[in-house]
């Protein structure tokens, strides 16, 4: 990726928590998120020191345009 769109892209990013990420996903629940990730069909997260885990806006919409089928 171009370092340039890389740091507009960082500069406007925002970490969300799982249930900001369910319900851009549409209600989809917890427990499928959590199995998602068993099954490594989830998109990338961050393990926070205290356990709790984010999904960066930018890597949630990478990994929803990868699941995109072909016209």
């Amino acid at each position: 990726m171009h370092r340039r769109r890389w740091q507009l892209m960082a500069r406007n990013d925002q970490l969300l928590t799982v249930p900001e990420v369910l319900a851009e996903l549409g209600g989809v629940s917890r427990r499928t998120f959590y199995r998602w990730r068993e099954l490594g069909h989830a998109p990338k997260c961050v393990k926070l020191p205290n356990g709790e885990i984010r999904v960066w806006r930018s890597d949630l919409a990478v990994w929803l345009d990868s699941l995109r089928e072909a016209a």
